[in-house]
Protein backbone atom coordinates (compact mmCIF):
# COMPACT_ATOMS: atom_id res chain seq x y z
CA UNK A 1 0.00 0.00 0.00
CA UNK A 2 1.15 3.43 -0.93
CA UNK A 3 2.01 5.68 1.75
CA UNK A 4 0.90 9.53 2.60
CA UNK A 5 -2.49 9.18 -0.33
CA UNK A 6 -4.98 8.53 2.07
CA UNK A 7 -6.65 11.12 4.21
CA UNK A 8 -6.58 10.95 8.37
CA UNK A 9 -9.17 9.26 9.66
CA UNK A 10 -10.31 11.22 13.57
CA UNK A 11 -12.22 10.32 16.32
CA UNK A 12 -15.12 12.93 15.79
CA UNK A 13 -18.32 13.45 18.13
CA UNK A 14 -20.99 14.67 15.58
CA UNK A 15 -23.60 17.13 18.21
CA UNK A 16 -27.06 18.10 17.29
CA UNK A 17 -27.67 21.67 17.97
CA UNK A 18 -31.34 21.70 17.67
CA UNK A 19 -31.76 18.88 20.20
CA UNK A 20 -28.27 17.47 21.50
CA UNK A 21 -27.94 14.45 20.44
CA UNK A 22 -24.50 12.87 20.19
CA UNK A 23 -22.95 10.74 17.32
CA UNK A 24 -19.54 9.31 18.30
CA UNK A 25 -17.99 7.88 15.25
CA UNK A 26 -14.77 8.08 12.89
CA UNK A 27 -14.30 11.05 10.17
CA UNK A 28 -11.77 12.68 7.95
CA UNK A 29 -13.40 15.73 9.35
CA UNK A 30 -11.97 17.80 12.21
CA UNK A 31 -12.65 21.08 13.99
CA UNK A 32 -10.51 23.55 16.77
CA UNK A 33 -13.05 22.27 19.40
CA UNK A 34 -12.44 18.90 20.93
CA UNK A 35 -13.61 16.56 23.90
CA UNK A 36 -12.24 13.58 25.93
CA UNK A 37 -14.34 10.95 25.66
CA UNK A 38 -13.58 7.49 27.62
CA UNK A 39 -9.71 9.08 27.22
CA UNK A 40 -9.63 9.65 24.00
CA UNK A 41 -9.71 13.31 22.59
CA UNK A 42 -12.56 13.46 19.69
CA UNK A 43 -13.18 16.52 17.53
CA UNK A 44 -16.53 17.93 17.93
CA UNK A 45 -18.39 18.83 14.76
CA UNK A 46 -22.08 20.88 15.24
CA UNK A 47 -24.33 19.64 13.03
CA UNK A 48 -28.48 21.58 12.38
CA UNK A 49 -29.86 18.76 11.89
CA UNK A 50 -29.48 14.93 11.70
CA UNK A 51 -31.45 11.68 12.60
CA UNK A 52 -32.54 12.64 15.99
CA UNK A 53 -34.34 16.06 15.19
CA UNK A 54 -35.60 15.54 11.90
CA UNK A 55 -39.20 15.06 11.48
CA UNK A 56 -39.00 12.47 8.77
CA UNK A 57 -36.95 9.89 10.82
CA UNK A 58 -38.98 11.25 14.33
CA UNK A 59 -42.35 10.96 13.16
CA UNK A 60 -43.44 14.32 14.19
CA UNK A 61 -45.20 16.92 11.70
CA UNK A 62 -43.93 20.15 11.94
CA UNK A 63 -44.74 23.12 10.05
CA UNK A 64 -41.66 25.14 9.13
CA UNK A 65 -42.16 28.96 7.86
CA UNK A 66 -38.82 30.40 8.06
CA UNK A 67 -39.25 33.68 7.11
CA UNK A 68 -42.91 33.80 6.61
CA UNK A 69 -42.74 31.95 3.21
CA UNK A 70 -46.26 30.92 2.61
CA UNK A 71 -47.58 34.54 3.64
CA UNK A 72 -44.58 36.66 1.21
CA UNK A 73 -45.97 34.05 -1.58
CA UNK A 74 -49.63 34.40 -1.22
CA UNK A 75 -49.32 38.53 -0.85
CA UNK A 76 -47.50 38.03 -4.42
CA UNK A 77 -49.86 36.42 -5.85
CA UNK A 78 -52.76 38.74 -4.83
CA UNK A 79 -50.29 42.00 -6.53
CA UNK A 80 -50.35 39.61 -9.52
CA UNK A 81 -54.25 39.23 -9.97
CA UNK A 82 -54.53 42.60 -9.11
CA UNK A 83 -52.54 43.62 -11.84
CA UNK A 84 -53.76 41.59 -14.34
CA UNK A 85 -57.66 43.16 -13.50
CA UNK A 86 -56.26 46.20 -14.36
CA UNK A 87 -54.08 45.14 -17.35
CA UNK A 88 -55.45 44.95 -20.92
CA UNK A 89 -54.61 42.02 -23.11
CA UNK A 90 -52.23 42.47 -26.38
CA UNK A 91 -55.70 42.02 -28.23
CA UNK A 92 -57.32 44.62 -27.22
CA UNK A 93 -54.10 46.65 -27.22
CA UNK A 94 -53.49 46.20 -30.10
CA UNK A 95 -57.36 46.54 -31.56
CA UNK A 96 -57.18 50.13 -29.80
CA UNK A 97 -54.18 51.00 -31.64
CA UNK A 98 -55.71 50.29 -35.17
CA UNK A 99 -58.36 52.42 -34.28
CA UNK A 100 -57.13 55.43 -33.19
CA UNK A 101 -54.33 55.27 -36.11
CA UNK A 102 -57.76 54.90 -38.72
CA UNK A 103 -59.24 58.44 -36.92
CA UNK A 104 -55.78 60.09 -37.31
CA UNK A 105 -56.54 59.02 -40.83
CA UNK A 106 -59.83 60.45 -41.45
CA UNK A 107 -59.12 63.32 -39.56
CA UNK A 108 -55.42 64.41 -41.42
CA UNK A 109 -57.16 62.90 -45.26
CA UNK A 110 -58.34 65.58 -47.47
CA UNK A 111 -61.77 65.45 -48.34
CA UNK A 112 -62.87 63.51 -51.38
CA UNK A 113 -65.80 63.27 -53.70
CA UNK A 114 -67.56 60.32 -53.71
CA UNK A 115 -68.34 59.12 -57.19
CA UNK A 116 -71.83 57.57 -57.41
CA UNK A 117 -71.12 53.91 -58.09
CA UNK A 118 -72.76 52.62 -60.96
CA UNK A 119 -73.54 49.24 -61.64
CA UNK A 120 -72.52 47.06 -64.73
CA UNK A 121 -75.30 45.37 -66.22
CA UNK A 122 -75.34 42.12 -66.00
CA UNK A 123 -75.41 40.33 -68.44
CA UNK A 124 -77.64 36.87 -68.46
CA UNK A 125 -77.32 34.54 -71.26
CA UNK A 126 -79.78 33.50 -73.57
CA UNK A 127 -81.05 30.18 -73.52
CA UNK A 128 -82.49 29.03 -76.39
CA UNK A 129 -84.96 26.54 -76.84
CA UNK A 130 -85.36 23.53 -78.64
CA UNK A 131 -89.03 21.86 -79.31
CA UNK A 132 -89.21 18.36 -77.87
CA UNK A 133 -90.95 15.85 -79.99
CA UNK A 134 -93.93 13.88 -78.20
CA UNK A 135 -92.88 10.60 -79.06
CA UNK A 136 -95.45 8.85 -81.55
CA UNK A 137 -97.02 5.79 -79.00
CA UNK A 138 -97.63 3.32 -81.32
CA UNK A 139 -101.44 1.43 -82.15
CA UNK A 140 -101.55 -1.97 -82.64
CA UNK A 141 -103.31 -2.66 -85.77
CA UNK A 142 -106.34 -3.92 -85.49
CA UNK A 143 -106.93 -6.32 -88.20
CA UNK A 144 -110.88 -5.67 -88.32
CA UNK A 145 -110.09 -2.30 -88.69
CA UNK A 146 -107.73 -2.74 -91.86
CA UNK A 147 -110.85 -4.58 -93.77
Amino acid sequence: MKSDIHPTVNPVVFVDTSCGAEFITRSTLSSKETRDIDGVSHFVINIEISSASHPFFTGEERFVDTAGRVDKFKEKMDRVEAAAKTRKGKKAKREAKVAANKQEEKKNAPAKKEKPVVEAPVETPEVVETPVEAPVAEVPANDATEK
